[in-house]
């Protein structure tokens, strides 16, 4: 009747095993289903599933996204932390085996002679001491009749996985820095070669009002404030040499080197902004930003945490063995099979009072759950808006550049116009350092609305999840 009683029990207990004590809750559908724009294609093509090498092919920029993903401290960090979340997980996985452990020991106790065993071993045994020699091996397993040991499991795969996504959200920002980086580094390139043209410009003008100062045309008023035009440009060269020294050092840094000149091969003026810029739809987005994912892993964690806490609410079974050679003393130890002995036991363990501390435990583990959601909440909301930043960067700069571009073109004229009325006597000294100075600004204002748009599509294709392919 014993046995019958005991193998109810454990049918009972393994009809339970795997049934959930939480229930799961499942990611909030908080995704718009547009963008704030109309500027730009929506297919069912995504830019941010296009591998970098494929949407950025300047030769320079992949070679030093090549030697970042390899030298880059962050992201040797987040490889790092991928090998330890795998070892956690693996190490999870054998949550289900029994625990083995082996034991030898031995011991000698002499009890006093006037105690009651000291007397005793002294009467009926004729010595004054105890021996005891034991080797065995002990097995202790836990039934998993809550899914506490499932959701060790579930809540270790899904920190692994977090650290997987953590070091792809560490390339996106690495490809997106890095390109910005090379274009502000040729914007820097283009616009050092416009001051110097511009330079050239005004010592050509400088000499000209000498001229006409030794010949008594000009007054010395028009010397000063043509040189002072053309100071006004020469310093412009040594600040720009700085920032692009700096911005040298700076891509040195991102990549893992030391700080060195990089090489360029290409210009600004041959980066071409490309038209076609698919942005797919806002539930594409989910599954291709690094960010969003680890939230979703991050409910899972959560999601663990609550069964866990659920589960040491409930009785826990155990059954533990054990067996080896036993004997008080040594000539004996080892002589097989008086010396065997064996074990084995069951055991339910059901808490009862723990002054509210396993129901408090769930509570602030369903609490850090919900914060989880808000955090997923927000981290949608957030990238829908860096798109729709990007996005409208993109609309805007457009047609800024297109102006700019006009501008430029009739200030060119309006400057060469202006240094043919001056040569002939039409036209003052006034009327051509104005004219230089709107173009020198005209052509360092181009090259930069250029640069942010180069930027602003680099920062809509990490926004859209791209980078990390």
């Amino acid at each position: 009747m014993k046995r019958f009683n005991l193998i109810i029990t454990l049918k009972m207990c393994a009809f339970l095993v795997g049934c959930a004590v939480s229930k799961d809750i499942s990611l909030p559908d908080v995704a718009p289903k547009s963008f704030r724009t109309d500027a730009v294609q929506q297919d069912s093509v995504n830019i941010g599933s296009v591998p970098f090498k494929d949407f950025i092919k300047d030769e320079t920029v992949q070679n030093l996204i090549d030697t970042a993903l390899i030298k880059n401290h962050d992201m040797q960090i987040a490889l790092k932390n991928i090998d330890a979340a795998e070892l956690l997980y693996k190490q999870s996985k054998l949550g289900n085996l029994p625990e083995v452990k082996a034991l030898v020991s031995a011991s000698s106790n002499r009890p006093s002679d006037n105690s009651m065993n000291g007397f005793t071993l002294s009467q009926f045994m004729g010595t004054n001491h105890i021996e005891d020699y034991n080797a065995g091996v002990g097995v202790l397993w836990e039934a998993d009749i809550w899914g506490k040991i499932r959701n060790r499991k579930a809540g270790a795969l899904a920190s692994f996985l977090q650290t997987e996504e953590a070091k792809k959200a560490i390339q996106t920002r690495l490809v997106a820095n890095i390109a910005q980086g090379y274009y502000n580094l040729l914007m820097l390139d283009e616009q050092l070669e416009i001051a110097k043209k511009n330079l050239e410009l005004n010592e050509n003008t400088l000499k000209i009002v000498n001229l006409q100062f030794n010949s008594g045309q000009v007054t010395s008023l028009a010397v000063q404030q043509t040189q002072a035009q053309k100071l006004n440009a020469e310093k412009l060269i040594p600040k720009l040499e700085q920032q692009i020294t700096l911005q040298e050092n700076a891509l040195s840094v991102l990549i893992g080197t030391l700080p060195k000149a990089i090489n360029r091969k290409s210009s600004l003026d041959k980066m071409i902004i490309p038209e076609n810029l698919n942005t797919g739809f806002p539930s594409q987005m989910l599954s291709f930003r690094p960010d969003i994912k680890s939230a979703e892993f991050a409910l899972n964690v959560a999601n663990a945490k609550v069964g866990i806490a659920t589960a040491n609410l409930y009785p826990s079974l155990t059954i533990s063995a054990s067996g080896g050679i036993n004997s008080f003393k040594a000539s004996n130890w080892f002589n097989i099979p008086a010396s065997l002995f064996g074990m084995v036991a069951g055991g339910i363990t059901q808490p009862i009072f723990q002054r509210g501390e396993l129901k408090t435990n769930v509570e602030l583990a369903k609490i850090d759950r919900e914060k989880v959601v808000i955090h997923f909440r927000q981290a949608v909301l957030n990238a829908v808006g860096e798109v729709s930043d990007e996005l409208i960067k993109i609309e805007k700069l457009k047609e800024e550049y297109s102006i700019a571009e006009k501008r430029v073109q009739t200030l060119q004229q309006a400057s060469k116009n202006a240094e043919l009325l001056f040569k002939s006597g039409m036209a003052n000294y006034l009327e051509v350092i104005t004219a230089q100075g709107n173009l020198l600004q005209g052509e360092l204002d181009l090259a930069t609305i250029k640069t942010l748009q180069l930027n602003a599509i680099v920062g809509l294709y990490r926004s859209l999840g791209g980078g990390w392919k």
